[in-house]
Formats: structure tokens, sequence, C-alpha cells
């Protein structure tokens, strides 16, 4: 049997959607070594100076004016509004995607992000091509943005999203609730006490994981500064990514805190950092979520961003799998709540297991090879 020629596509390089491909990669090239895969940040490869702007101004709107955003995401009027330029950007991409499929000949693309996904369902139309195209969605919201008649199959997070994505006409037969895919490293059974051990930690206090995704946002330092009045005796783990600013911020500080706080940069290591947590405080992105569920994680949501951020904190806060603290200097008294109740902590890993869908990239994977 001839081994498959899959394409991923992502956008931007510290992504969830970046994440996702590599977890799919990883699973294809376990099911099926000869698998011959490319992965590719479509955006940098059709319009890398737009790549960089855009992503430039993407982070100063989530940053400094949030509601920009808010507005802008899923809205039917704007989405309306940008079909024309959506159209153009893509007939104009398309002569660079012809190039780089004839050169590759992919059996399949798959898509974690909806602009990669639009211009490769915008190719097909124009080239009149049956070329097989899956869109995965890493977020808890199936926008207008990824709906496109060319797209042969969609993943979805979960049932809820699937039912959402099949009212604005999706065919629910192309539809498939496999979940969003993350590194299956985080299914692997740990010993806590050589974690412990190995990152120095003291076995008998509780930890908690602070995060703010690959790129280190939200409040951070606020949420330190917060856990100050805790009355329990944690200790933090801080993840700040590639937030250098923020890391040395915190180094500095660091030694004026009167709790223990261990400060980490990018690291590779979240799936041991989560194993011997008690609770977590993070943003809610898609596949950090799908990590936290699958490790039956308690989940603390400070302030979440509107838009994606929002939408994932509603399911996941209707499911009871986490607690969404509006005010981040109120975080401590969360904290001492839910330390301070094993039950109630019990019932967010307990409803967060119930949710998970550890097995999401095999699946994946499996769907993929199997087309």
């Amino acid at each position: 049997m001839k081994s498959k020629r899959i394409i991923l596509m992502y956008i931007s390089e510290v992504s969830g959607h970046r994440s996702a491909t590599l977890a799919i990669e990883k699973a294809l090239k376990a099911l099926s070594p000869k698998c011959e895969i490319l992965n590719i940040n479509a955006f940098n490869y059709t319009n890398p100076i737009s790549e960089k702007v855009i992503n430039r101004i993407y982070m100063e709107v989530i940053k400094h004016t949030p509601k920009v955003w808010d507005y802008l995401y899923d809205n039917p009027s704007v989405v309306k509004g940008l079909e024309r330029i959506k159209n153009s950007v893509h007939k104009s991409n398309s002569p660079k995607l012809k190039k780089l499929f004839d050169k590759f000949s992919p059996d399949l693309v798959v898509c974690t992000q909806a602009f990669p996904c639009g211009m490769v369902a915008d190719f097909k139309k124009t080239y009149k091509s049956s070329l097989p195209l899956v869109a995965v969605l890493t977020d808890y919201i199936p926008h207008s943005y990824w709906v496109y008649d060319a797209v042969d199959y969609y993943i979805t997070p979960s049932e809820d999203v699937s039912e959402r994505l099949a009212k604005k006409g999706v065919i629910p037969a192309k539809i498939k609730s496999f979940g969003i895919p993350f590194d299956h490293k985080f299914n692997q059974k740990l010993d806590s006490e050589e974690i412990f051990k190995k990152l120095n930690l003291n076995p008998h206090k509780p930890v908690v994981l602070i995060m703010g995704g690959g790129q280190g946002l939200g409040p951070i330092k606020t949420i330190v500064k917060s856990l100050e009045k805790t009355n329990q005796n944690i200790q933090e783990l801080i993840i700040t990514g590639i937030n250098k600013k923020l890391y040395r911020s915190l180094k500095r500080r660091i030694k004026h805190y009167k709790k223990e706080i261990h400060l980490f940069g990018f690291v590779q290591n979240i799936h041991e950092l989560m194993h011997i947590s008690k609770v977590i405080i993070s943003k809610p992105g898609g596949v950090t979520t799908a990590e936290v569920l699958s490790a039956r994680l308690p989940m603390v949501i400070v302030k979440p961003i509107p838009g994606q951020e929002i939408n994932n904190t509603n399911f996941l806060t209707h499911k009871g799998a986490a607690v969404k603290v509006d005010e981040p200097k109120e975080v401590y008294q969360v904290i001492d709540e839910l330390l301070e109740d094993k039950t109630k902590l019990e019932r967010l890993g307990v409803a967060a297991g119930k949710i998970a869908k550890p097995n999401a990239s095999m699946d994946i994977a499996k769907l993929l090879l199997n087309l």
C-alpha cells in the first residue's frame, strides 16, 4: 500500500494551531512511519510580509483593545463585509498553492486554522480540484470563517460544537467530534515522585501551575501578587513562554515574594508540570484546554479575552470543569476555596475527565490515513 502524502497547515509559529499540527504529525508517524508530511505555516508561505504585520496588530488588539476583537470575532455583518476582500486574497494565493501542491502532490490537506482552510477551499473551487480537505477546529466555537462547501471533513472539539456547526449549514455526515489534537505524551503514566525530585520541589506542598499560553499573555503578574494573600502553603510554577519581558520582570521580583515560586520560560515538559499540579491557572486556549482536560486537572480561568477565550470559558464552566475569575486580584480567594475543599477540587477533575477526548490525535490520524 502506497504511503500517504499529507500537508498540514497552520498560522503563527507559537500558537495552538501549530501545536495541533505537530500533534497530528506525531500521531500519523506513530501509525504510519513512512507517511510523508509537510507541516507548513500557510500564512507565511503565501503572505510573508502580511503575516508579520497582522500578527503584530492581532497581539496589540487582544492586549489593549479586546472589545474590538470581540466585535470582529464571528460577527455576521463583519463576515459578510469581508467576503469580497477574502475572495480577492484567496484568488491571489491560489497560484502559490497550485505550485506547492504540484510539487508535493499531497493526497490530502489538513488545516487547523480557518485562514488556510478558506484558501484551500477556494483553490479547489478555482481549479476544480477533488483534493480532500480536512478542517480541524481548535476552539469550542465553530465560527463562520470555517464554513466552506469544499471541506470534506470537519473535526470538532465536542458534540456541542458539532451541533452548532451543523446549524451553520454543514452536512452532519462531514462532522466528526474527535476532539482537539494534542501531543499524546500527555496521556502517558508518569511517576510524580520522580518529577518532584527532578524539579527539586516539595512533594508535600500543593503545586499551583500558572500559564499564559506560549506567548505568556494574561495578567500573570497580578495573579502572582494576589496569591501572596492565600492561606495555603503553596509552591507556584510559572510558565512565561516566549515572553522574555515577563520572565525578566518576575525574576527581579521573586525575592520580594513570601510564597515559593519557580519560574520557567518556554518549556517542553508541561505534561510533567500538569501531572504534579493540584490546580492550573491558565488562559483557555484550545490545545491547552484539551491537555488540561486529559490530565483531569482543575482549571481556573482569569479574565478571558473576548472571542474564542470567552467561548472556551463558557463551555468549560457550563460543563463544570473550570472556574472563572473576572478580577485577577481576587484569584487567591478561589485558590483558598479549592485547596480547602477537596470535594470541590475533585468535582472539577471528574467533570474534566467526562468531556476529555484523550485519543483525539490518534483518532484524527486514523481518519486521515483511511481517506
